[in-house]
């Protein structure tokens, strides 16, 4: 889909500003920026590098600040926030910008037309941006003479993580080097603990001229909101002048690498890539099977095409590779999305980097020390086999050699008990099969946020969902266990057990009928949660059929808004609405209110188990849900699905602007009910906005 700004939705900085473009390039870099091409944020960047040494991503090329001469004036089209000022302010010439294939911006300065295009090259550490101009009211064909004109650009550097900021200082080397070639330009290594930056221009002549400066109190507001320190200090090594001839284009290369070929060459084979993707993204599965690409990466430190070299990235800007989210987020990126060979080289990456039957919730790799503190990452795991199963079953070979011995590892490790580091019980079943996790100073489920040292939802003892998930493992276990003829691995008599166990503790008998959010020490937290959904969603529930009904109403009736599930039903004295502010507090309503998208998959999947008119409630589900899909797709990150959004009308979205396991269990989603009801979800997607889609001011 394509997503198009006219010129006063352009110039209505205020909300272009929060509406934010973002390229990838399968090696987890990215570029990324908003609509008027100003940074609100410390991780936005043209050049963001995933790195081995030091591990994580890092901001190479920070921005640019471009600007033509004509006639002795200089017009400036890019844009900078400093404290209480915008400068430059290029934004005032914007007039079109559209972001589908690729980010493309449109400025009219006079008879000028510029034209700037952004790509990412496809496995490499490549920026491409192409530059055109086109005289307007000149007639050129006839003798009229367009104006000399150049267009000079200032890249201003970074170098640093994303995650921090970078101030002026006298250890940065300021030395640049030439580039020759078809494509001249220069090099630079501010840092030798970085990598080179190689900018280089092909297409017109130019001519780079040091000047080494400093770009100072560069302001993001968008870190300000978020309770970060927001300012920093760019360098700047000097500047390209390049003549500009109208008619004609110019190439500008940012990398870790000196580029051999043609930038053009480069050009053309990256935008025909693209655009062959074009006809399969034009709706809005196209959409979401397009955006699930970006979070399959080749880690840094995995050799080119190596088996088990992928990974997945659980969101952008800011989050990394990380178990559980990959786990939950494997069948919507890959299998439901018909990339199998990915989905299979992502398990068979996880499984070596298990450790004692755990899957770690923090990967390793790349210097990284992986973190095994999620009790629920390896039972994710099990599910996304299972997954596999079902939406591929001829991956039943690799299920077998690669994938059920790591089941039975983590099953005999849960029934044995595990600890963490610091001693801190991770998972250890009871005699009733029911499985306990964690203490009171713990977070080991993906409710984890902590606020002044202590958890902010205690979900020590027995979780509802990791019992749902538990039960579900075994069960798929002792399947898998009769299907290869494996006796000893049947566990009939544990999951009758656990059964009875799972409703005498978690079922709440007064009201209507619901569980409990947690069990412990013979006390039940009532607290209305989406976790309980998850007993009637998955594949093997714990429940009997006659209770599912009144657990998804339950959770229809308090936590469905139009953009996911709500963690904590309004109603509850601790729900908070925004998650807004500093860290403390957003970290205070993060599962305390925040609605989640990814759990709309287990919802809708739990409700088509459980209605008795599908294809009505099909239709009500996707009626609601209609926001998420057509407006949202418009906002925030542009063609993605945020990480949250706010508990409260309107539902501002927050959080990463594009969340794995959001844009995946959305696209199952989607899937499982074009599978049951392709009559209620065809005349749905009719109702969408086309591509391409205009977004108004």
């Amino acid at each position: 889909m394509r997503f198009v700004f006219d010129k006063p939705a352009c110039q209505n900085i205020r909300r272009a500003l929060r509406k934010e473009w973002l390229l990838t390039n399968g090696l987890g870099d990215y570029a990324s920026g908003t609509v008027p091409g100003c940074n609100t944020r410390k991780y936005h960047g043209l050049l963001v590098t995933d790195l081995a040494d030091p591990p994580g991503r890092h901001v190479l090329l920070s921005t640019l600040e471009e600007s033509v001469l004509a006639e002795g004036r200089e017009f400036f089209f890019s844009c900078r926030k400093h404290p209480g000022v915008y400068y430059p302010t290029g934004h005032e010439y914007l007039e079109h910008m559209e972001t589908g294939d690729w980010p493309l911006f449109r400025y009219r300065i006079g008879p000028l037309l510029f034209t700037r295009e952004i790509v990412l090259a496809r496995g490499r550490s490549m920026l491409l941006i192409r530059y055109t101009v086109d005289c307007l009211d000149l007639d050129l064909e006839n003798g009229e003479e367009a104006p000399a004109l150049t267009l000079r650009i200032k890249p201003l550097l970074a170098f640093r993580n994303v995650h921090d900021l970078t101030r002026e200082n006298m250890d940065l080397q300021v030395g640049v080097f030439p580039v020759g070639g078809a494509s001249p330009g220069f090099s630079i290594r501010p840092y030798n603990a970085l990598p080179p930056l190689f900018m280089q221009v092909h297409g017109a002549q130019s001519t780079f001229l040091p000047g080494p400066d400093w770009c100072r109190n560069v302001d993001y507001f968008m870190e300000e909101e978020r309770g970060y320190p927001s300012r920093e200090d760019l360098f700047l090594p000097g500047q390209f002048d390049i003549a500009l001839t109208p008619g004609t284009s110019i190439l500008l290369s940012a990398s870790t690498e000196e580029a051999q070929e043609p930038l053009d060459e480069l050009w053309t084979a990256e935008t025909e890539r693209r655009l062959a993707l074009t006809e399969r993204s034009s709706t809005l599965f196209g959409q979401l099977r397009r955006e699930a690409a970006r979070y399959l990466v080749r880690r840094p430190d995995a050799p080119e095409r190596a088996q088990g070299s992928t990974a997945v990235t659980a969101g952008y800007h800011w989050f990394d590779v990380w178990g559980r989210d990959s786990f939950i987020a494997l069948p919507g990126l890959t299998f439901v999305a018909g990339r199998m060979h990915k989905g299979e080289d992502v398990l068979s990456a996880a499984g070596r980097q298990m450790q004692g039957g755990v899957f770690p919730n923090l990967f390793g790799g790349g210097g990284r020390r992986p973190a095994f503190n999620s009790v629920d990452a390896s039972l994710w795991y099990v599910w996304a086999v299972q997954q596999m199963l079902i939406w591929a079953p001829e991956k039943e070979n690799f299920a077998r050699e690669e994938c059920w011995p790591r089941i039975k590892e983590v099953l005999t490790a849960y029934k044995r008990g595990v600890t963490v580091e610091n001693g801190a019980p991770l998972a250890h079943m009871d005699e009733e099969g029911m499985l306990h996790t964690g203490d009171a100073s713990t977070q080991f489920t993906w409710m984890d946020a902590h606020a002044g040292g202590a958890p902010v939802t205690p979900r020590h003892g027995c979780p509802v969902e990791i019992n749902a998930l538990w039960y579900n493992a075994l069960a798929f276990a002792d399947e898998l266990a009769r299907r290869y003829d494996e006796p000893n691995w049947r566990c009939p008599d544990l999951l009758l057990r656990l059964r009875a166990a799972f409703r005498q503790r978690l079922w709440v008998a007064r009201g209507d009928g619901r569980l409990a959010d947690v069990w412990r020490d013979g006390i039940q937290d009532v607290s209305v949660r989406p976790n309980q959904i998850f007993a009637v969603s998955l594949p093997y529930s714990p429940l009997d059929p006659d209770d599912w009904a009144p657990v998804v109403e339950c959770v229809r009736n308090n936590l469905l808004t139009p953009y996911g599930l709500r963690t904590l039903s309004p109603h509850d004295a601790a729900y908070k609405g925004y998650c807004e502010g500093e860290p403390a507090r957003r970290d205070a309503a993060y599962h305390q209110g925040t609605v989640w998208p990814w759990l709309l998959g287990a919802y809708g999947e739990a409700l088509l188990k459980t209605a008795w008119d599908a294809r009505g409630a099909a239709a009500a589900l996707l009626d609601t849900l209609t926001p998420l899909f057509s407006s949202h797709l418009a906002d925030a990150g542009l063609g993605s699905i945020s990480e949250i959004f706010n508990g409260n009308p309107p539902y501002a979205p927050g959080g990463c602007i594009a969340q794995a396991w959001s844009v995946a269990e959305c696209y199952r989603l989607l899937r499982l009910i074009e599978k049951a009801e392709p009559e209620a979800y065809a005349a749905w997607e009719a109702l969408l906005p086309k591509d391409p889609v205009y977004v108004q001011r």
